[in-house]
């Protein structure tokens, strides 16, 4: 299925103002997109929590139906800055990647091998429990939605 991406940077724009992360996805008592979106998540919450981020806590219809039908819980805007990159880690489970803003010089490394994903309205299931990386070495910013799957 190829998803609309001018609909959802237009949603986009609608949100407050972010930087790295913005989370669109709460709990019943949280509805700070701060929260589900901070890098270091891991550090206020357990892995467990994490489950708990399925409420849309945005007016952004195309992008909540894209987390209904897909059954995604703690969804996330990530954004990499130019000429930066995260540190090689591992996650949990895997992540469902959208990616909405990228070229040619944002790509992922996994397990030593590297990946690219454009941004053409599709979705990608990234096998992030190997040891992996995500590189901007480009000019411009590198978006992706990101969520986990139920």
């Amino acid at each position: 299925m190829s998803l609309n991406l001018n609909k959802i940077k237009e949603e986009i724009k609608t949100l407050p103002k972010w930087d790295e992360q913005i989370g669109l996805q709460g709990t019943e008592t949280i509805k700070d997109g701060h929260v589900g979106g901070m890098t270091n998540f891991y550090d206020k919450f357990e892995y467990e929590d994490e489950k708990k981020f399925i409420h849309p806590i945005f007016d952004i219809p195309y992008i909540n139906s894209i987390m209904k039908e897909h059954n995604l819980y703690r969804t996330r805007l990530m954004n990499l800055k130019p000429k930066t990159c995260y540190t090689y880690h591992q996650d949990y489970e895997k992540r469902f990647h959208i990616p909405l803003i990228t070229n040619n010089n944002c790509f992922f490394i996994i397990d030593d091998e590297v990946k690219r994903y454009p941004a053409d309205g599709n979705w990608y299931i990234i096998d992030t429990t190997k040891k992996h990386t995500a590189v901007n070495a480009s000019r411009e910013d590198r978006i992706h939605l990101v969520g986990n799957k139920i």
